[in-house]
């Protein structure tokens, strides 16, 4: 079921996603110049890299110097860019990741994969979070939100894998509920 539902869930927000592209097509060359999509690098199942979409929210640089246990560059996101990212309307184009199978709407938040690749040296149980597809949105994002640590990391993990031990499609929905909470009162990063 839960395949089923991460389709058409996905096809429901691709208008979504069309709209809000084009109004940033408008509105980037004053708020946030450079281009309205990132990709990035991010590690799904079974390991492996996959490209995330995203809709931009920081100054382009040629390229990331962030280690995997420094906090986040905040002085790169622009002031549209902090808006996309409390609002989560950021995460919206990832529906086309899910689309292609690489994503889940629910699951384990993939991370940028050169971090990824040391997490797996250095945290006992990261690699069976990558059991399943990773998700947008996930149990660590409702119930912990956004971490820069590798102590945060390793509580992320363990609560990864509680959702992989424990998955199904009551879980599922729940999560999604807990995101959609999140996301209409505004507890972005």
């Amino acid at each position: 079921m839960k395949p089923v539902l991460d389709v058409a869930v996905s096809l429901l927000l691709l208008p979504v996603v069309a709209i809000v592209a084009v109004l940033l097509v408008l509105v980037n060359p004053v708020f946030n110049r450079g281009p309205v999509f990132y990709i990035q690098p991010r590690m799904g199942r079974a390991c492996r890299a996959f490209g995330a979409i995203k809709f931009r929210t920081m100054r382009p640089v040629a390229r990331v110097t962030r280690r995997a246990d420094d906090p986040l560059e905040q002085e790169r996101i622009t002031p549209l860019g902090r808006f996309l990212r409390r609002s989560r309307i950021d995460e919206l184009p990832q529906v086309v990741n899910v689309l292609r199978g690489e994503m889940s709407l629910i699951g384990p938040r993939p991370d940028y994969f050169h971090h990824a690749r040391r997490y797996v040296r250095s945290i006992p149980g990261y690699r069976r979070r990558h059991d399943v597809r990773p998700g947008i949105s996930g149990l660590a994002q409702t119930d912990l939100g956004y971490v820069d640590c590798i102590e945060g990391t390793r509580q992320k993990v363990a609560l990864d894998l509680r959702y992989v031990a424990e998955m199904s499609l009551r879980l599922d929905l729940y999560l999604f509920w807990r995101t959609l909470v999140t996301v209409v009162c505004r507890k972005g990063c």
